[in-house]
């Protein structure tokens, strides 16, 4: 079996494997690793005994991972309270090899209650992790241990669902990776983009039942332990079984009201940290380099890889076809979206890897790409391209085209429009499928083996909507009347923009209750959500209605 020679997971320090259950020359045998000392000037911070640790690696066939307190130095001197994983942000990469059998443990050992979900991956529907509807909350000092088979190879993410705008906003995240058999590369990095507040909404804005979704303000060391001790956090709550119990109420609007305006989160990180405390990828000549990008925030990254070719060799866990190698153009990834990207180290020095926006808090989304063993003559200056005007890639137009499994033409036993707007309820912004808000909107009801055809209709002024199936993967059909040109595009997260529409296909082949929503976790608190229903699914769950089940 060929094996990934080198597994990275880049954060402050040097990197290190998290045992789970398994000796050091175990773990290491089981999965590539590699360590360095070596960084871009600026990076290094000194953590308090307050802090978060460098983010690890665990072997996600025995994985531990425990909710917990922690504040976060993203650099600069600024500190963020957080919740965090095993005390790091993001948590751990979990890693298995496909076809192995994965079970995680959640030990929750917050004073609020915690899920975990599985964003891409088709998990059975009781191991998706949504409160009130496939599972309980994982209660302050209780564990829950997920398991299901790694069928699919490929980049995912996990995060807490329960009350997730505020839950993912402080750090309650981390990447999992199946490696497939064919998987074969020097360098393998993930890395995991964000957004945070350096200043804004006090901390006790969380304790009046409001469902913000802000991250709050920087933070002394000295005062963390008794601010977040105070903190409890409300909301919605659903207690009866099905989403439709969710009360949006005054949370949902709040959350909505201030989602539009995403100028309060003014730092950018990856893994994070913000540059330059960032490590630097170390390559070497002639390494073949993969970077697994996730964007775990809500604010869609427009990325540029400077000096070097790339290609595009997976979408969402899903492959590209015959993907061409491509210079200097922007690749845009949208919240809850992952995309791999290759490209070979054949160009000595250092390097960027930027993001490309008019936002001020963009100088902080770059990392370094840094050749071992380069001569000094091989250094060059560091150069800030951010204001160059690059094209973005056309993912609708890219790789070979092929037949994909479904088509626009076909038959399909359901053929479901969401229009996708903003509205006013009581003098709040609200996100609407189709004129409603949940719990109101209208289910997708489908049976087992349906083919189901989905038009998205974005008629928002201003906003885009990263559209995610829960428990499956759909394939994009159209972008504004037109068929796809190039590779069939598979994904589980479609962001549509303003004035876009989108058809998509998929089989309903993974029975359950999912939820369909907004990944902009603002608009989905304020009413973009609905369920995909299989009305031949008997959910047998019971919730209990003691434990403050908030699924969004």
């Amino acid at each position: 079996m060929k094996r990934i020679k080198s597994t990275f997971f880049v954060g402050g320090f040097v990197m290190s494997l998290l045992l789970a259950g398994c000796s050091n020359n175990e773990q290491a045998e089981k999965h590539g690793s590699h360590t360095s000392e070596t960084a871009v000037a600026g990076a290094g911070i000194t953590r308090t005994s307050l802090g978060t640790d460098k983010t690890g690696l665990l072997d996600g066939e025995n994985a531990m991972l425990v909710a917990e307190e922690s504040v976060l130095d993203v650099g600069e001197g600024k500190k963020l309270p957080v919740w965090t994983f095993n005390n790091s942000v993001p948590g751990p990469q979990i890693r298995v090899k496909q076809g192995e059998t994965v079970q995680i443990t959640v030990k929750n050992s917050l004073k609020v209650p915690v899920s975990l979900h599985m964003h891409g991956y088709p998990v059975p529907f009781g191991m998706d992790g949504i409160p009130g509807v496939s599972q309980n909350a994982i209660a302050p000092g209780k564990s829950f241990t997920y398991t299901f088979k790694a069928t699919v190879p490929g980049t995912y993410w996990y995060h807490s669902h329960q009350d997730s705008v505020n839950h993912v906003d402080r750090g309650l995240y981390g990447s999992f990776v199946v490696e497939s058999n064919e998987d074969v590369v020097d360098k393998d990095y993930t890395l995991m983009l964000d957004e945070w507040m350096s200043s804004g909404m006090p901390m006790e804005g969380l304790n009046d039942g409001g469902s913000s979704g802000a991250k709050q303000g920087t933070l002394d060391s000295e005062q963390h332990s008794e601010e977040m001790s105070d903190m409890e956090m409300g909301g919605m709550s659903m207690n009866d079984g099905s989403m439709s119990g969710m009360d949006m109420g005054s949370s949902g609007e709040t959350a909505g009201s201030m989602g539009h305006d995403m100028s309060m989160y003014d730092l950018y990180t990856i893994n994070g940290l913000t540059y330059p405390a960032s490590q630097p990828l170390m390559v070497k000549e002639g390494d073949i380099v993969r970077l697994r990008l996730i964007n775990a925030g809500y604010i869609s990254h427009s990325l540029h890889l400077q000096g070097h070719r790339y290609r595009i060799v997976a979408t969402d866990g899903n492959r590209v076809s015959d993907p061409e190698w491509i210079e200097d153009k922007l690749l845009a990834v949208a919240p809850g979206e992952r995309y791999d990207i290759e490209f070979e180290a054949n160009r000595s020095g250092t390097w960027l890897l930027d993001e490309h926006s008019n936002q001020k808090a963009a100088k902080n989304m770059r990392i370094g790409i840094q050749y071992e063993n380069a001569t000094k003559s091989d250094h060059r200056q560091l150069v800030d391209d951010s204001k160059q005007e690059l094209d973005t890639v056309d993912m609708t137009a890219y790789g070979k085209a092929s037949k994909g499994k479904f088509s626009i033409s076909e038959r399909y036993q359901l053929d479901y429009t969401m229009e996708l707007g903003t509205g006013h309820r009581n003098g709040q912004m609200v996100y609407t499928i189709n004129g409603k808000v949940y719990p109101d909107t209208d289910p997708v009801k489908v049976k087992t083996g349906d083919k189901v055809k989905v038009h998205f209709v974005n008629t928002s002024p201003n906003e885009d909507h990263p559209m995610h199936l829960h428990g499956h993967t759909f394939q994009v059909l159209s972008k504004n009347g037109q068929p796809l040109t190039g590779s069939p595009e598979f994904k589980d997260t479609l962001n549509v923009k303003p004035g876009e529409e989108y058809v998509v296909a998929f089989e309903a082949n993974n029975p359950g209750d999912w939820m369909f929503h907004c990944h902009d976790l603002h608009h989905a608190a304020a009413g973009m959500v609905t369920e995909l229903k299989y009305t031949d699914f008997n959910n047998t769950f019971k919730p209990d209605p003691n434990v403050g089940n908030i699924p969004e």
